[in-house]
């Protein structure tokens, strides 16, 4: 059923018109747009993307995931932030016409849609609603950012840990029959995620182990219960 609208210029009309629509169909719409576009795999590892590459082309990841990730004056690769399918990037770089300065790399085996980038903004000015939707995964990203930061700047090694698989159980993690979730990382996956050195994030994954957290599982972890990681947390 439409909706009512009452504004004071039609332009406003014709934007609020448009938002109005059922926001259940936005991954429909969106995935019907990018599958116009050309498939590509990439293996686990491959880089997708350099830092400074001129990008003329985004992704629309259909299937295994993306990091993103930065590399210090150390040479120690910090990992900013990882897509699931459905998600399209870059776009900080094609909406703002911007150098990118990360590296996008293929975290498992992956398959995207690769589509040019004027397309892909032309796309999103021509939809306001997948704008905003875009909009609002991106401030649910940010808050993930921040909280990373604050933990980073002011927390200690097992607060950054527990921060960082709360976050990839929430986001990646899968739901086990008997109640527990696994996540899909390893050590070394968690010590680019955390700045931490790989040792450090084994001696604390030995600790959580120990105090019955969690298990080391095949090409992953498996978490007994992400509210009791959250608890912990929120005591340090």
């Amino acid at each position: 059923m439409a909706t009512q609208i009452t504004c004071k210029y039609k332009s406003d009309c014709i934007i609020r018109s448009e938002m109005s629509i059922d926001s259940n169909d936005i991954p429909q719409r969106i995935a019907q747009f990018f599958t116009k576009y050309p498939l590509r795999t990439f293996d686990k590892r491959q880089i997708m993307v350099h830092a400074n590459d001129e990008l003329t082309s985004i992704f629309y990841l259909v299937e295994g995931r993306v990091s993103q990730y930065d590399i210090t004056a150390s040479g120690n690769e910090i990992v900013v932030n990882v897509f699931k399918p459905k998600a399209f990037f870059p776009m900080s770089s094609a909406i703002n016409n911007t150098p990118n300065k990360y590296f996008f790399e293929a975290s498992t085996s992956v398959v995207v849609h690769v589509v040019p980038a004027k397309d892909a903004v032309q796309f999103l000015k021509d939809n306001p609603d997948i704008t905003f939707d875009l909009l609002s995964r991106v401030y649910r990203g940010v808050d993930g950012v921040l909280g990373r930061m604050a933990h980073l700047m002011g927390g200690d090694a097992k607060s950054r840990l527990l921060f960082e698989l709360l976050n990839a159980g929430n986001r990646f993690g899968e739901q086990q029959d008997d109640g527990r979730v696994y996540i899909p990382l390893k050590e070394v996956d968690l010590a680019r995620h955390t700045g931490l050195a790989r040792e450090t994030v084994n001696r604390q994954l030995q600790t959580l182990k120990a105090e019955g957290l969690l298990e080391v599982a095949n090409q992953g972890l498996i978490v007994q219960d992400l509210r009791s990681l959250e608890q912990l947390l929120d005591t340090l």
